[in-house]
């Protein structure tokens, strides 16, 4: 069963977050990518010219976020 867990790279080894679900010596496979905001991933797609401040706005809000609550 997959899991997804938050981690910081620290002195050349991954700490997670929090206590992970393994016994001692169990073999893993790990699959490793940084973590990127939602506005990181998005920026440059539209020519934004309004200030930094709007755009966190828009990009942030959870009262324009796109998901449907019906």
């Amino acid at each position: 069963m997959p899991i997804t867990v938050e981690a910081v790279y620290e002195n050349g080894v991954l700490k997670p977050a929090q206590p992970l679900p393994f016994q001692e010596h169990e073999k893993v496979r790990v699959t490793v990518q940084p973590a990127v905001s939602r506005v990181r991933r998005s920026a440059g797609l539209i020519g934004w010219t309004g200030s930094q401040e709007d755009a966190d706005f828009v990009a942030l809000s959870p009262e324009l976020d796109s998901q449907d609550d019906a």
